[in-house]
């Protein structure tokens, strides 16, 4: 069997499962088998080092690790962003390693955005065995009476931001000698730096850069990505240094077969408000699961929660051990909060052809040494296309074929992607958004710099010019710190480290503690705690189920029991807007009335009032009432505002709708467009939240508002507003293609909805952004940027987080 007849076969299988009368399958194609290109051991390469390296396997480098090693030999930072297994790791160790060889005094750091990556790639540099390399770990579990001897002797460290952030550029003089002779920064994963912790991560960066040229060293930055679009510009937005990409893949990869999957309509159930519901993506993966491991297949299939990985696993436990009990024990679940050598236990297993089936959260995604299997299951969009591929791309072997199935959630943009093969498969990688001058950002993160060393007018272009001395200007008056001749200064002995969250916005984590026992389960971000851990809320932790007795926010304490119900909980939000400031506007007229586009700063204010009880079938059990505070945030908005004439004037000018029916068009527009605005800017839903009014007081008209679930912002609202055409247009397709009636959780209902989805207006919806288009004019379909076509297909729609905010 070729290659490509391997993925193929493999489909088969699985489509010889279905019942019959579904046909799932919404698209499939062929990715051919690429070739690798060998290069040359750089002639720099000491010879201990190559040795080492053959010894690892690694006979020749592919081309591009030798091109990538030339680059930053020769003093250049630069970005590697080529595949997922496509060698980075061997591009950046080439010249770190070689420059630790040479000199026995240098130093390098190597940061990844999870502690299990960074431990992975700890470990393979030290099986190389390169003698008086003394590499180490240095983060949070790293015990206390081993971070001495790190700090005094180790020459390669291996951290990540937090650890940075808290435990080392605080007390940077006790690490005087590593920043001395710092020659390396190494910065794995840089895709996964975006919106808020990318903004605090950029600055991070360069604080430690500053760190180290206060103390005469200058390190080359090298950035490794397997997915970024116009990688130069990201990391150069990143790290706050010009980078020199490397692009080209020369190394071997599997063909594989790609699959874009639907499941099924479940006839004998109904949604909210009558709505039609999906088969969930969780069965329809544990069914292919299944019938892949029966065909002795190893796959890896992930899920978007812990909670979902452990049943996925636990469903296809099941259904194998009613066709032989040997291979039930062949399949587990893999995900964070396992125990170090539990989860090493698992990789070697897998590797090894033990486990044949492992169902995972995307704790496998970045960088963990699994790569190569037969097929990959891909369950629910992960948010981004540079997720979909750093997980598709852990399916196929050189010279042998694989399959990537991935399989639509009952969610709009799940299902638009099913249905529009082009929009996954033919899309540039998107590009990375963050914005380190976002003052929510810039003003802890300046604290934090002015506290390691005075801040002077010498750093101030590096921190982002205008944008740092407004923010500098507001901390001297808010006596956070003293400004002097020489520049400025903080004022406290406490340094302000510790107080900010750079994955967050700061302010005390909510702690999660089991009233019985006294045992802490976890945190939350005090942003969402009373969406996620009010009173009666259920609480998932390492799948298991607890409900909340107790919240108290003045102490950051939520007490919970453990208890399995049969239900789960959704709140109910009451959410409020204004206009703080406009900082574009664009104004649209028509014959029968006028659209206009805004972008700026708004005021989010809302409110959990209730939550309801809802039965995995959809049905909604009780609303429970909740007496909690009001929340208010500050960020960016778009939003766009349409006229009495134009909303009720006839056809084909006007949207012709009756006044009682724009509440529920508006809602639904928005509702849609919220979902598909992860297709224009790295963002997951949760990044981004919506309010629709038939009259707000700030413009006068009927206003549709789509902003931002950060203070400040993250750039999610700017992008959209950037892509405003080609994104209202996606929406507007992807309602009129969902084979719904009147409207369902695959086009213009959420589960998050503030107002439980009502009203809703599916086709009052349509015409609404009919109207907005037609006025701000929509390009040809070959002129929408990255690539995005609006036409054709059954498709569907969006799901979205109207009258509530939604944060990550």
């Amino acid at each position: 069997m070729d290659a490509t007849r391997r993925g193929r076969g493999l489909l088969d299988r699985v489509l010889a499962g279905v019942p019959a009368g579904e046909s799932p399958l919404t698209y499939a194609t062929d990715l051919p088998e690429r070739i690798a290109t060998l290069g040359d051991w750089p002639t720099w390469t000491p010879d201990v080092v190559v040795t080492a390296l053959r010894s690892a396997g690694i006979e020749r480098p592919w081309a591009h690790q030798a091109h990538a090693a030339e680059l930053v030999r020769a003093g250049s930072h630069v970005v590697i962003s080529t595949g997922t297994a496509s060698g980075k790791s061997l591009a950046y160790q080439l010249p770190v390693l070689s420059a630790l060889v040479e000199d026995r005094k240098a130093t390098a750091l190597y940061l990844s955005p999870t502690k299990a990556l960074g431990a992975d790639q700890l470990r393979s540099v030290q099986a190389l065995d390169v003698p008086d390399l003394r590499v180490a770990s240095y983060d949070g579990d790293t015990p206390m009476v081993e971070r001495d001897w790190v700090r005094a002797h180790a020459r390669w460290v291996f951290s990540n931001p937090d650890m940075l952030h808290r435990g080392v550029l605080p007390q940077h003089a006790r690490w005087s000698m590593f920043f001395r002779r710092l020659t390396h920064v190494v910065v794995d994963e840089c895709h996964a730096y975006r919106g808020v912790f990318g903004s605090h991560v950029a600055l991070l960066l360069r604080r430690i850069r500053r760190v180290a040229q206060h103390y005469g060293a200058d390190p080359v930055f090298v950035l490794a990505s397997a997915t970024v679009s116009d990688p130069a510009t990201s990391a150069a937005r990143l790290a706050g240094v010009e980078c020199v990409p490397v692009t080209e893949d020369t190394s071997p990869r599997g063909a594989r077969t790609i699959a874009l999957w639907e499941p099924p309509l479940l006839p004998d159930y109904a949604g909210e408000h009558g709505a039609p519901v999906r088969r969930s993506a969780g069965a329809e993966t544990a069914r292919i699961l299944t019938d892949l491991v029966i065909e002795g297949a190893r796959s890896l299939a992930f899920v978007r929660s812990r909670r979902g990985a452990e049943l996925t696993a636990l469903a296809a436990k099941r259904a194998l051990s009613e066709v032989d009990e040997s291979l039930a024990e062949r399949v587990a679940a893999y995900r964070a909060g396992f125990l170090p050598e539990d989860r090493r236990a698992l990789e070697k297993a897998l590797l090894q052809g033990k486990l044949l089936g492992v169902a995972s959260t995307n704790a496998l995604e970045l960088g963990v040494d699994i790569a190569g299997l037969d097929a990959v299951v891909v369950a629910g969009f992960p948010g981004t296309l540079a997720s979909f591929w750093q997980q598709a791309g852990r399916a196929g072997r050189a010279g042998d074929g694989a399959l990537v199935v991935f399989v639509a959630r009952d969610d709009p943009l799940d299902t638009y992607l099913v249905h529009h093969p082009a929009a996954v498969l033919d899309r540039p990688i998107e590009s990375t958004v963050l914005d380190p001058t976002n003052p929510y950002v810039l003003a802890p993160q300046l604290a934090c710099a002015a506290a390691e060393l005075p801040l002077t007018e010498d750093c101030l272009p590096v921190f982002g010019g205008e944008a740092a001395e407004e923010v500098l200007a507001a901390l001297v008056a808010d006596g956070v710190l003293r400004r002097r001749p020489r520049g400025w200064y903080w004022t406290s002995r406490q340094r302000p480290h510790a107080d900010v969250d750079i994955r967050g916005m700061g302010g005390e984590q909510i702690a999660v503690v089991e009233a019985d026992s006294g045992r802490m389960l976890g945190t939350v971000d005090p942003a969402m705690a009373c969406a996620t851990v009010h009173e009666g809320a259920v609480y998932l932790h390492q799948g298991q189920s607890y409900v909340v007795d107790e919240l108290d926010l003045e102490s950051s304490l939520a007490l919970v029991h453990s208890e399995n119900p049969e239900w789960t909980t959704q709140p109910r939000e009451v959410v409020d807007i204004s206009v703080l400031r406009t900082t574009e506007q664009e104004r649209f007229k028509t014959d029968d009335g006028e659209v206009t586009v805004c972008v700026g700063d708004v005021a989010v204010t809302s409110q959990v009032v209730a939550y309801l009880r809802r039965l995995p079938s959809g049905e909604v059990l009780d609303q429970v009432p909740l007496d909690l505070p009001e929340r208010t945030l500050e960020t960016r908005g778009v939003w766009y505002t349409i006229s009495q004439e134009l909303l009720c004037g006839s056809a084909p000018g006007g949207a012709g709708l009756k006044p009682a029916r724009i509440p529920g068009a508006l809602h639904a527009a928005e509702h849609a467009a919220i979902g598909l605005l992860p297709l224009f800017a790295t963002c997951d839903r949760w990044d981004i939240g919506g309010v629709s009014t038939a009259l707000h007081a700030d413009t006068g008209e009927a206003t549709v508002f789509v902003h931002d679930g950060h203070p400040g912002g993250a750039g999610f609202a700017d992008r959209g507003h950037a892509a405003l055409v080609p994104w209202l247009a996606a929406t507007r397709e992807a309602i009129a293609s969902c084979e719904c009636p009147a409207g369902c959780p695959s086009c213009v209902q959420s589960p998050k909805c503030g107002n439980g989805n009502e009203p809703l207006d599916k086709a009052g919806a349509m015409a609404v952004l009919d109207v907005v288009l037609a006025a701000i004019g929509e390009p040809a379909p070959d002129s929408r940027p990255d690539g995005v076509v609006v036409e054709g297909a059954a498709g569907s729609v969006v799901r979205a987080t109207t009258q509530s905010t939604a944060t990550s």
